[in-house]
């Protein structure tokens, strides 16, 4: 099942996107896709319904995130091996963690803006996972049955005030508009195996990132296990898994985003994305 918001920015409606790719207005049965309808019970309801009886959606409306109110973005550091290599990294003993602010989360073809001040604005294609029941110490072999589904997420990320401006890296990585979300929230039996997708990303055409999730040091189920040991995780949640090879950073020379420039990226069985860049 493919969960989708979709309207203007603060005004999203819920829908469902059907085997034809028809999007289907699911407000008549939940208020929005957020955390309290992402419970399994709810989640089983919605794959019940039969989507041709629910009302086409007329147009291509603007789809926003595809979960809202959105309590946690979490995001791991240096998980591709090929990745780390290429920016001259070692594959950490145990996950990288550092936060998005949510003010940074967009709908998946919104507008990014590049900060003022700014020459080092870079983009990373990654697999998105949203938790759907609470997750507390939970195992690696548990961790599945809190995740309500999968996304397509740019970890947008300013280089310079990152690693540059001391302290955490959050500073380069939760500015307005750093983080696009969507289109679709996938469920996982139609993910299947998560650690198996395909992840690409290009600007202006040219194909910066292709990689897969097969080279994930830590794969989803257990980095949920993992922070659930320091947090708790909610439904809604979002964790941002990291990026393979490819970033600007780690081209010879170097290559950042500039305005004008217009990033499209995807996951396999998740869909696609396209921002425009701006400067702010």
């Amino acid at each position: 099942m493919k969960l989708v918001r979709y309207g203007a920015p603060g005004e999203e409606r819920p829908g469902l996107l059907d085997a034809n790719g028809t999007l289907r207005d699911l407000s008549g049965e939940i208020p929005d896709v957020v955390g309290a309808t992402l419970a399994p019970a709810i989640l089983a309801e919605l794959a019940a319904l039969d989507p041709e009886a629910l009302p086409p959606v007329e147009g291509t409306p603007r789809l926003g995130a595809c979960v809202g109110q959105v309590g946690k973005f979490l995001c791991i550091g240096l998980n591709y091996s090929d990745h780390a290599a290429e920016t001259g990294a070692t594959v950490p003993p145990e996950p990288i963690l550092f936060a998005k602010h949510t003010s940074a989360i967009i709908g998946p073809n919104d507008t990014v803006r590049i900060p003022r001040g700014s020459v080092k604005t870079d983009w990373e294609v990654e697999l998105g996972i949203v938790i759907g029941t609470a997750a507390k110490y939970v195992s690696e072999a548990d961790a599945p049955a809190h995740i309500a589904g999968y996304c397509v997420i740019n970890d947008v990320s300013e280089r310079a005030y990152q690693l540059e401006r001391h302290g955490t890296w959050d500073k380069g990585k939760g500015c307005d508009t750093f983080g696009p979300v969507g289109p679709w929230l996938v469920t996982p039996d139609e993910v299947g195996n998560p650690t198996q997708l395909r992840l690409w990303l290009e600007v202006n055409g040219h194909r910066y990132q292709d990689g897969s999730t097969a080279t994930m040091v830590y794969q989803p189920a257990f980095l949920v296990s993992y922070l659930s040991q320091f947090m708790t995780l909610y439904p809604g949640d979002i964790i941002s898994t990291g990026t393979p090879p490819g970033v600007g950073m780690g081209q010879k020379p170097p290559v950042y985003l500039k305005p004008g420039d217009v990033m499209t990226l995807g996951v396999e069985k998740l869909g696609e994305q396209r921002q425009e860049v701006v400067a702010d």
